[in-house]
């Protein structure tokens, strides 16, 4: 056992030190957070059937090799600052794509009594790897999407100790829990044992005696969070999705007003990366979720170009990690024209950049035509949400010209084209 986490009121410790102290020219102002990502999938699986993963670029998936790849980016995460990501035993939902009610990519088995071994021996080997690099794993028991397989409230219960053990007899003091992934909503509706803020507060103090004593929290949906769940919370988990930075300033500023003195984590938001300057300002600890990179298995779990690399970037410039700057061609980037990117035939555009506060609009243009223009972060290309965009079809995109025309808040135009096609 290497890494162990601990918290002295809003700040946390990784073997007895602040957080980001071990490194050398980082902000003592940033210190003590734990920056995060949303790595939900690590150790996914679909019981009815692995034929249908097999796409971006992979001929198959293989569940081990899925959850060996983020064995094997995580210190080149951790080398900008990543210090915990989020890893589910039932998952997240890849919306984008596969829709989440026809996975079963559910563990419990017996009512909850018993998990299935090979998720287990995955999450082992994960959180073993975290602890070796120097990283936090928050483990998320519950997702809304698999609740209806959860036959009824003592399941759920069941699951929670049944897990919890499990976490308490690996020994490892690397580990949050959290509970459930936003527990209000979606199928959480049809269970009070999750839906209902005190009945959550009850669940979180049996998830802390199961566990031995592991730091517990639970989120709630994006900008929401319950008085009853954070006071009884170790760690407070929010999440941003679909906030304004105003937004999400304003939540972060309400938990904090009630004085609770414990550290706050935003463990999911999206690849709105301009919400770290709020978080920055705030000094608290903010989540990168990014669903068509990092949700879509099988994920590249690497740091892929774009908007996986601006958050990076982002992040480490935040703590004072010291880079180089990016050549003035590479700051902005016109994506989704990569060969992998494709699925059902379709493709989702968007434009990101490492400062895209710096942007005031985005249009999109095809052969000369105008098709959508995008006018808040993370300006995708026909916007659904924060997390979420309409497709293209895939012919379409790579036919004709396709032209990003990006207009900066500072008065001047950049054109970027599908030079990635």
């Amino acid at each position: 056992m290497k890494t162990t986490l601990d918290a002295r009121g809003e700040r946390l410790l990784i073997n007895d030190r602040e957080t980001y102290a071990e490194t050398a020219g980082t902000d003592p102002d940033m210190h003590g957070l734990l920056m995060n990502a949303r790595f939900i999938q690590g150790i996914f699986d679909d019981a009815t059937g692995r034929a249908r993963y097999a796409r971006f670029g992979a001929d198959r998936f293989d569940p081990e090799e899925h959850t060996d790849a983020l064995i094997a980016a995580l210190p080149q995460w951790y080398g900008y600052g990543l210090r915990a990501f989020t890893v589910g035993l039932q998952g997240g939902m890849p919306v984008f794509t596969i829709q989440n009610e026809t996975i079963d990519n559910n563990p419990y088995a017996d009512e909850g009594r018993k998990i299935d071994p090979a998720y287990l021996k995955r999450l082992d080997r994960l959180i073993a790897a975290a602890d070796e690099v120097g990283m936090i794993a928050i483990v998320s028991l519950l997702y809304q999407g698999q609740a209806p397989r959860m036959k009824h409230e003592q399941t759920f219960r069941n699951a929670v100790s049944t897990a919890c053990r499990f976490l308490r007899e690996l020994g490892r003091n690397n580990i949050i829990v959290e509970v459930a992934n936003e527990q209000n909503v979606g199928e959480f509706n049809h269970h009070p044992i999750i839906f209902e803020p005190s009945r959550m507060a009850e669940l979180l103090a049996f998830a802390r005696s199961e566990s031995g004593g592991l730091p517990v929290g639970c989120s709630s949906g994006g900008g929401l969070a319950f008085d009853e769940i954070v006071r009884s919370s170790d760690i407070i988990l929010v999440h941003g999705n679909g906030c304004s930075r105003e937004q999400y300033y304003r939540m972060i500023r309400r938990v904090r007003n009630l004085g609770l003195e414990r550290p706050i984590v935003c463990n999911e938001d999206s690849p709105c990366i301009g919400q770290l300057a709020v978080a920055y300002a705030t000094k608290s600890s903010w989540g990168y979720y990014n669903n068509l990179t990092k949700q879509e298995p099988p994920v590249d779990w690497t740091v892929t170009p774009g908007e996986d690399l601006f958050f990076a970037r982002r992040m480490a410039r935040g703590l004072g990690i010291a880079l180089t700057d990016l050549p003035r061609e590479e700051q902005y980037m016109f994506q989704g024209f990569e060969p992998r990117m494709t699925y059902d035939g379709k493709r989702w555009l968007c434009v990101a950049s490492e400062y895209p506060e710096s942007i005031d609009h985005v249009e999109f243009i095809h052969d000369g035509v105008l098709i959508d223009t995008a006018w808040d972060e993370p300006f995708y290309l026909h916007s659904l949400s924060t997390w979420e965009a309409e497709p293209i079809d895939a012919a379409r995109a790579g036919r004709g010209a396709w032209t990003a025309r990006i207009f900066l808040r500072s008065g001047e135009l950049i054109e970027r084209h599908d030079e990635i096609s």
